[in-house]
This record gives C-alpha cells, sequence and structure tokens, in this order.
C-alpha cells in the first residue's frame, strides 16, 4: 500500500474480482444444492404371494386440511381455540401427534415431504419464494395425491387454498382455487376463499380427495408472533371449520368412509417466523379424525388439552413423511416410490388380521428397500450368511432386513408379534436416518471449482486493492482484521447463528476509539465529545431495537417494550421521522429554479402521500398499532374510503420516480446549463423515503438514528478513504442485523413484497423483497458514496486528478471487493469442511443463501452499480 501503479490493472483486477465472485457463488451452489434424484415411475401393488391381495383399505375419500404454520401447541393446549378439536382427542374420535418437520420449514418443500414421503432438497429454499417457476413440480414423481388419481379415475381432485399446491400439482385437480401465499397482510379474506367452497363441495359426491389449505394464521404469525391478538379468533374460525367437516362426515351417508387429516406444514418461531429448525418451528400439530376410529384405536381416553411444553412434543412425535405411507395404507394405495416414511404403528389395529398387518409393514419395508438398495447397492451383502459382520451402517440395514423378513414369514403370537413390529419399525427409522444422510448428494467437482474460482477472486481483488489503494499500510489493519476474523467466524455454527454481535461490537468498538482519537486533533474537543456520545447511545439504541439472531429471537427489545405497546409513542416517532424527511427534500429542492411554492407543494404531497400510504398499510397489517386519534381521523377522510393499498403504494412509487428523475436530470445537466441542482445527498434522502415505505412501521425511527451518525461522520476532517469503507462496511451488516434480520430463513420479511403489486410479477416482487431486507445497508451504500464525494476533507493528501477522477470510488469499491471475495471463499470453504455436520442445513446452509444475496444483489448491484452512478451524478455537484 501507500502506491499507485498503472490504472489499467487496477481496474482490470478490480472487474476480475467482480466478475469472478457471481462465478464462483453460481458454481459452488451448482455442487452444493443439486437436484435430488429419485426413482422414476409411479408404484404399483406387487406380488406378495405369502400374504395375498393388499388389505382392504378403511377408508375411500380424504379430507386433508393443511392449516400454515400450525404449532402443535395451537391445538393440544389449555390457551387453543380448537376446544371442539380438543373434544373429539378426548372422545377418541381424533388421533393426535406431533408431525416433526424437518428444515427448511417453508410450505414448499415441506408439502413435497408430506405428498412424496421423500426429503426434500435445500434449493426448493429458493423455489418457493418463486411463484411462478415450474421446475419443482411433483408432476412426474409419485405421490399419493397421483395414486388418489389413478386408483379412481371417475373421481375428482379438489383444491383450494395455497396456489403452491397448483404448482407442484399442475393440471392434477378438477376443481381448484388458489390463493397467493405472499400477501401476508391479509388475514381473512385469503381463508375466506378456501370456505366459501367447502359447504358445497361437503355436498357432492364425485371426489375422492379434497385438499384445503389455509393461509390466515401464518400471516397472523408473521405479522404479530404466535401471541399475537388475531391470533386466538383465526384458531376458533379454524376450529369451526374442522366442526363442520366432521359433522358433515358424520351425517352425510356419502361420506362415511372419509379420512379427514388436518395438519400444519411448519410451526413458527417465537418471533412468528419460520425457515429454520427452532422446535416451534419444526413441531406442526397432525390430527387423523374420523368417526370409525372411536372404539377402535384408542382403548383408554386420551387427555386433551395438556400441559404447555417447550419442546412443542405433544402425544407421539411422528416424522412428517410418515404421512405419505400411513395414507396410502389407510385409503389401499401403493406407498409413493421414493418414500422415506414409515407406517405409523397406532393405526395398525385397524386390521384384524394379522396377515394384513405384517403385509402392510413388510411392503413399506420393501419399498425403503429398494431405495437403500439403488443407492448403495455395492454395499448390501448378497445373503443372509452375510451378516455375520457388519462394518458399516448399510450392512447392518441390510441384516435387520433379513431378520424381519425371516420373521413374518410364519404365524405370530401377540407378544412375537409385538417384537416383530418394533424391529421393523426401528428398520424403517434406521432407513430414514440413513437416506436423510445422504439427501444432500454433493457434487464435489463442483464444489473444488467453486471454491477455487472464489480463492482466484480473493487475489485479484487484494492485487486491486493494492494497486488502488494510496493510504498507509498501517490505515488497512482494522478492516484486515475485521475480514479475517468474519472469515474464522464462518466454521462454528454458534457464530454463525449469532452473528449479529460480531459487527454490533466492531461498529461500536471502531466508532468509538476513532471518535475517540478526534478529541486530541479539535480545538472544541467538549463539541466533539459530546458528538461520540451521542453517537454511541444511537448506536446502542439501534442494536437494542430488534433481537434477532437465533437463540433469543422473541426476547424482550425496544420495539416490544416500548413500541407495540405504546402506539402513541410510535406514531410520535414515525411522525418526526417523516418531518424530518419532508424537512431535508424542501431544503434539498430549494434552490431548484422556479417557484418556491411549486418545490414546497411538490415535497409536502410527496411525504404525506408515503405517510398515508403507510397508516394505511399499518391499519390493515397492524392494526393495534394504530390506536391515535390523528391517526384514526386521517384513516377516516373521504379520499381514504376508496383508495386501496395497490393504488396509494404506486403513487408513491409515482411520486418518487419523478423526484429522482427531476434530481438525477438537474444534476447531470448543471455544467451545460449553469443551474443551481439538488446534491446527491437529495437523492439519498429519496431513497430514504422510498425505504421507509418499504420497511416495517416498527423501523421507520431508526432512519432517524442512521442520520445523526450520518451527520457526525460527514463532519469528521480526518477520515481516510479506507476508513471510510472500513465504517461502510460495518454500518451495512450491523444496520441490516438491527432491522431483524439473521441468517436465518425464518427472519425474511415479506410483507412490503406486494407493495404497489396486484399479482405475482417475478421481477418487481423480488425487487421489493430485497429492499425490504436490506433497506438498511442500502441506505449505508449511498451513505458513503455522499461521504466520498466531500473530497475536501482529504483535499491536502490528494491530487486534483484523484479528487475529480473515479480513483476515490475505485478504493472504495476495492476494499469492499475484498471483503465481498474474502467472505464467499470463506463460507464455501465453511460448507465445505462441515458439510456432514449436523448443523449443515440448518446453519451452514441457510448463511450460504444469505451471502449469495450479500454476493450476487447487494455488492454487485447497490454498492458498484448503483453506488457508481451516484458517484458520477456526484461530480457535477459543487
Amino acid at each position: 500500500m501507500g502506491h499507485r501503479q498503472d490504472p489499467f490493472w487496477s481496474t482490470f483486477w478490480l472487474i476480475a474480482a467482480n466478475i469472478l465472485t457471481p462465478v464462483a457463488i453460481l458454481t459452488f451452489a451448482r455442487g452444493f444444492f443439486p437436484h435430488k434424484p429419485f426413482i422414476p415411475g409411479f408404484a404399483e401393488f406387487d406380488a406378495v404371494t405369502e400374504y395375498g391381495d393388499p388389505p382392504e383399505a378403511p377408508f375411500d375419500k380424504l379430507v386433508f386440511m393443511v392449516i400454515d404454520a400450525l404449532r402443535s401447541d395451537f391445538v393440544y393446549t389449555a390457551n387453543s381455540g380448537f376446544e371442539h378439536t380438543q373434544s373429539l382427542i378426548r372422545n377418541g374420535a381424533a388421533i393426535p401427534f406431533t408431525a416433526h418437520a424437518t428444515s427448511p420449514t417453508v410450505t414448499m418443500p415441506r408439502l413435497k415431504a408430506i405428498t412424496t414421503g421423500s426429503i426434500p432438497s435445500f434449493l426448493d429454499v429458493i423455489l418457493n419464494v418463486n411463484e411462478g417457476d415450474e421446475s419443482s413440480t411433483l408432476a412426474s414423481q409419485d405421490t399419493w395425491i397421483g395414486q388418489m388419481k389413478a386408483r379412481q379415475p371417475k373421481k375428482k381432485l379438489v383444491m383450494y387454498g395455497d396456489d403452491t399446491w397448483l404448482k407442484l400439482f399442475p393440471g392434477t385437480f378438477d376443481r381448484a382455487e388458489g390463493t397467493t401465499s405472499f400477501f401476508v397482510s391479509d388475514f381473512t379474506e385469503v381463508d375466506n376463499n378456501v370456505t366459501r367452497h367447502v359447504a358445497d363441495e361437503l355436498k357432492n359426491d364425485d371426489w375422492n380427495t379434497l385438499v384445503l389449505h389455509y393461509l390466515g394464521l401464518d400471516h397472523i404469525g408473521h405479522k404479530g408472533g404466535p401471541r399475537s391478538s388475531h391470533m386466538m379468533g383465526k384458531q376458533r374460525e379454524m376450529d369451526g371449520i374442522i366442526k363442520q367437516i366432521f359433522s358433515a362426515i358424520e351425517s352425510e351417508s356419502h361420506l362415511q368412509s372419509t379420512l379427514f387429516v388436518v395438519c400444519g406444514d411448519h410451526g413458527m418461531n417465537d418471533a412468528g417466523n419460520h425457515g429454520a429448525s427452532s422446535p416451534g418451528e419444526t413441531s406442526p400439530a397432525l390430527v387423523f379424525l374420523s368417526p370409525k376410529f372411536r372404539g377402535h384405536l384408542q382403548k383408554a381416553p386420551v387427555p386433551a388439552p395438556l400441559p404447555e411444553q417447550e419442546s412443542f412434543q405433544y402425544y407421539t412425535t411422528v416424522e412428517q413423511s410418515d404421512l405419505a405411507p400411513t395414507l396410502a395404507a389407510l385409503l389401499g394405495v401403493p406407498v409413493p416410490k421414493n418414500n422415506l416414511g414409515a407406517l405409523i404403528p397406532e393405526f395398525l389395529p385397524f386390521w384384524p388380521n394379522q396377515k394384513d398387518r405384517i403385509q402392510l409393514l413388510m411392503r413399506n419395508a420393501r419399498q425403503i428397500l429398494n431405495i437403500v438398495t439403488a443407492a448403495f447397492a455395492a454395499e448390501m451383502p448378497d445373503t443372509p450368511d452375510a451378516c455375520m459382520n457388519t462394518d458399516t451402517d448399510i450392512q447392518d440395514l441390510a441384516c435387520r432386513w433379513y431378520r424381519i423378513q425371516r420373521l413374518a414369514t410364519s404365524s405370530l403370537s401377540d407378544e412375537e408379534e409385538a417384537r416383530w413390529t418394533m424391529r421393523t419399525t426401528m428398520f424403517l427409522r434406521q432407513a430414514q436416518s440413513v437416506m436423510s444422510s445422504m439427501a444432500s448428494n454433493y457434487d464435489v467437482d463442483w464444489l473444488v471449482m467453486g471454491q477455487a474460482t472464489a480463492v482466484v477472486a480473493v487475489v485479484c481483488a487484494v492485487a486491486a486493492m493494492r494497486e488502488c489503494v494510496s493510504d498507509e499500510a498501517i490505515s488497512i489493519i482494522p478492516f484486515a482484521e475485521i475480514t479475517i476474523l468474519y472469515g474464522v467466524m464462518m466454521f462454528g455454527s454458534s457464530y454463525v447463528e449469532e452473528e449479529q454481535h460480531f459487527w454490533y461490537w466492531a461498529t461500536t468498538a471502531w466508532l468509538g476509539l476513532f471518535g475517540l482519537r478526534g478529541l486530541s486533533q479539535l480545538k472544541s474537543r467538549a463539541k466533539q465529545g459530546l458528538a461520540v456520545v451521542a453517537m454511541l447511545v444511537a448506536t446502542r439504541l439501534i442494536r437494542g431495537w430488534n433481537q434477532t439472531g437465533q437463540k433469543f429471537a422473541g426476547e424482550p427489545d425496544i420495539v416490544k417494550i416500548f413500541l407495540a405497546s405504546n402506539p402513541g409513542l410510535l406514531c410520535g416517532l414515525v411522525g418526526a421521522t417523516y418531518l424530518w424527511i419532508w424537512w431535508e427534500l424542501l431544503v434539498g429542492f430549494s434552490n431548484v429554479p422556479g417557484s418556491p411554492a411549486v418545490n414546497f407543494v411538490g415535497a409536502t404531497a410527496l411525504t404525506l402521500a408515503a405517510a398515508t400510504f403507510k397508516l394505511a398499510f399499518t391499519n390493515e397489517d397492524a392494526p393495534e398499532l394504530v390506536l391515535n386519534s390523528l391517526a384514526k381521523q386521517v384513516l377516516e377522510l373521504e379520499f381514504m374510503q376508496g383508495a386501496t393499498l395497490v393504488s396509494l403504494a404506486r403513487a408513491v412509487f409515482t411520486g418518487l420516480v419523478l423526484a429522482m428523475v427531476c434530481a438525477v436530470y438537474l444534476l447531470s445537466t448543471k455544467r451545460r446549463l449553469s443551474l443551481h441542482s439538488p446534491s446527491i445527498e437529495t437523492l439519498l434522502h429519496l431513497y430514504t423515503l422510498f425505504a421507509m415505505t418499504q420497511s416495517r412501521t416498527t423501523n421507520i425511527p431508526i432512519f432517524l438514528l442512521f442520520h445523526l451518525l450520518f451527520s457526525f461522520l460527514k463532519r469528521q476532517k480526518e477520515l481516510s478513504l479506507v476508513a471510510v469503507s472500513t465504517i461502510s462496511l460495518l454500518l451495512q451488516y450491523m444496520s441490516f442485523f438491527a432491522f431483524g434480520g439473521s441468517n436465518a430463513i425464518s427472519s425474511v420479511d415479506l410483507s412490503s413484497a406486494y407493495n404497489g403489486v396486484s399479482g405475482f410479477k417475478p421481477i418487481p416482487v423480488g425487487a421489493l423483497t430485497f429492499v425490504s431486507n436490506w433497506a438498511a445497508p442500502i441506505y449505508w451504500a449511498f451513505a458513503t458514496i455522499v461521504l466520498l464525494r466531500r473530497p475536501r476533507y482529504w483535499f491536502n493528501r490528494r491530487s486534483s486528478a484523484e479528487l475529480e477522477g473515479w480513483s476515490m470510488f475505485k478504493e472504495h469499491i476495492s476494499v469492499l471487493t475484498v471483503f465481498t471475495s474474502f467472505s464467499v471463499a470463506s463460507v464455501m470453504a465453511a460448507c465445505t469442511v462441515l458439510r456432514t455436520h449436523l448443523f449443515i442445513w440448518t446453519v451452514f446452509s441457510p448463511k450460504y443463501l444469505y451471502m449469495m444475496a450479500w454476493g450476487l444483489g447487494h455488492h454487485p448491484f447497490v454498492n458498484v452499480a448503483v453506488g457508481g452512478l451516484l458517484y458520477w451524478l456526484g461530480s457535477f455537484c459543487p
């Protein structure tokens, strides 16, 4: 460092690093998230001559009701709205379980597990968000949905609810109406659109499968958490639907042989989100209901409700994939070919004949054995005689099969059958475990290529930084320490889960040390000291605003303690933030030629439109936060009555676009027209207004604290360029976590993904989702450009050419590129080394997805592309 060489090579290395990093990310992902192979074709009943024909099924119709995010305690504890369901459990008409849902706990992979009995790929997390994706269809895979269609071709399959079913099973349902799952502010209509079909379908006799998928409870969880004031009412509503369907099964003659299943696809954590592997997220309820159960399955009364348990494990815990073979047995269809689930033994008493019970378990065991054999044919013992020594889990599994097969050929006493059933169930569980451990099926060649490309990208980035940065080498040390410590931290699961603390403490330490160092270099020490104190207080408030991470999600924070319980305080803070933005816009456009009145009206109209939209959105999204009398009066104004959220959002976005176009035009033509114009700081304030529109209402006041930090940094005259880039990096990551982000899929905020959008459109919904979750880091990326465009702070240390050209921006981007490429390489290395780790799919894989968002989205598009545009516009400022 400390010198400058050929600018051609600095540009070459910088471009190379920023091209190779995305290539490395995608290459590694190709090997880390491969589509899981499956056995093609559809299962048929094979001949099992020693047992005769398949056992007769007790049911020929199925009502399958999914209540999205139905955590087990919502149904089984005293603090539950499912009172009728609990009464059915007590009288033996309902058989309750807790279904273990493996990570990732989002809808699409969970529905795949439920319908195929297999373990979906982690790649389905991405496909779950892309509603337009068709590559994840199950049309060519064996499922109990397909088996039910094949069993009675003249009978129809019907579905109402989450349109994920229509994407998974295109052309399968004869009658269907889908509802989008990402309008998370809709608690009512999204379920009413399902319920309005129920009464008519219960009267129809032309179907054998009715699927209902309710989304309202999940939406309430996302918006208000499991203890939301809306939660009890929604539970009672769902319980009423269960009562309606069960009553029809009891009374309607054509429904007498109908099996009714109620389940959650996943649960939710204490913050109301899901996607990760906390006990609440992986413990949905599962209830089988039928009048036929009374007196057949439960010989002793089953208590309901049960005391609350932190583990969320109520009654018997089964795997979610166990649904597939259990439904196959109860409905008389073959077990899907790729199933890894085990028939739930509690239902075996439905078949009084011992041979039927043995045959059901043997068919399930043989089906799973076929999958194990296809995957590990070379390791399987050829004969039972080869089972004297079992060196591997595969050999032990095969030998268990030989033993249960031998015992199943003879007549068994009740005691012998119980032991045999237990052994067979153990075989099924061990097969589940073995196949689950290989579900990732990594392509090591692609992993190595991705890792090698990432290392080359790091080398290029370091070379670019060496060519670009002219500060003394000692100024690089803090940045280097942060980068190296971050890379090392990626190898610890607990550090990844609680990454926010690294950024909180690193940011606080850096700001504090810099502020204290400035005390000896300023004449007005008292003023600087007060500024440092204010800055540290603001940083501490930002850190405590939202509790995030895995271990303490849902714990008390500023939002929960002060804002959620005091809507008046929240309203005041939000109002102050909008008032500040209004003033900044008014000042920013004050020098624009034309009538001051026009500028005043424009700034006022834009700010009021944004504030009005946010008020209306909050009233729909979290009405408990809108208790202020003035806010209520605004909502009752005549023009608000006919306005929709979509139209209000579009009005705000249109105003923002016009204001930005005006500001950019005036900036880019200033030299030619010799006009006064806004500064690029005005563009920062326009973005802030947009970010406030896309942020949760409770997070809006944080932008005031950001402005306080930004004002402090603007006034520091001893900031070197590397220092600016370092604090930019720290604040971008710290603010991401302060806004409620984490390395868990469950923290992704989808509440503002459809602002101004009437239906699913991949590009606008994806962009709005990204801004909703990266609103704060984008703010600091843009704020850094404003700092870079104040060259007088470095005037005495820079030549005129350096101040006027792109060298300062290249220095800044080279520093951020080193961190980005090094973090990508570190996360890849951790995922490669720890690919057999217990937490690979619950901790490290989600981290890789977030790293993809930082490396493919935030850095190249925000820091480099948009940042470069702002830097160029700043060249026209005085």
